[in-house]
């Protein structure tokens, strides 16, 4: 079985061990930093197949250095695990490019079920060169991750391209907020945060709102649905 390195980046060095114990015990491969700079070192010395980020660390907090990685790699996922619960927070993480949240304390077993969840895609998204997804005079580029209405390029962050794909993949099918939430974030719908609702209205001020053709609509009660009117 091909080996699945795992980077640890947290500086509290009780939950860092606990993490490095259970993950090899699940037959992960894994490396540690108790902070942001060696972590930053390290990523780039190496190849992983997944990063596990603290925000609050010494040296380069785990939003910087997400988006040093976004950066370098938009392939490998980031798992962001922080005390911090705040939507904002959560908000600012994702922009940051990661592609899952989770709030400390966590159950160990949620977070192998994220890990896999988040590897199984990455190794699905084998796209072949030049594949291009279309809606009106919408297209999206899988590989160069170029979004353009008409003659116009939109500039979307790692978290808005998938929501975006997300939505391109079901056009003409109302998705709720719990198919987004496990789809795009591979999480049970919280129904406590309104993150799902803010990413879809930043996707409508760049796709649609200088469009005259709308093409994401919200179904009340239901969702949202991605089709031409």
């Amino acid at each position: 079985m091909e080996e699945i390195k795992i980077l640890i980046v947290e500086d509290e060095k009780k939950i860092a061990t606990t993490l490095e114990k259970g993950l090899t015990e699940n037959g992960y491969s894994v490396d540690v930093a108790f902070d942001g700079i060696i972590g930053k070192r390290m990523f780039f010395a190496d190849t992983y197949a997944l990063v596990i980020l603290d925000i609050n660390l010494p040296g380069i907090n785990g939003y910087e250095l997400c988006k040093i990685i976004r950066n370098q790699d938009q392939r490998t996922p980031v798992i962001m695990l922080t005390a911090m619960t705040a939507t904002d927070d959560k908000i600012e993480g994702f922009d940051s490019g990661t592609d899952d949240y989770i709030v400390k304390p966590f159950e160990f077993k949620e977070l192998l079920v994220r890990i896999r969840a988040l590897l199984k895609r990455t190794m699905n998204q084998q796209f072949p060169l030049g594949n291009v997804l279309k809606v009106a005079d919408l297209e999206i580029n899988l590989d160069s991750k170029e979004v353009k209405r008409g003659d116009h390029i939109i500039s979307l962050t790692a978290k808005e391209f998938q929501l975006l794909e997300y939505f391109v993949r079901n056009r003409n099918r109302v998705v709720s907020r719990a198919d987004i939430a496990a789809s795009v974030w591979d999480i049970d719908f919280d129904t406590k945060t309104n993150v799902i609702d803010v990413y879809v209205n930043y996707l409508r001020n760049k796709i649609d709102k200088n469009f005259s053709t709308k093409l994401i609509h919200t179904q009340v009660g239901m969702g949202y649905v991605l089709k031409e009117q």
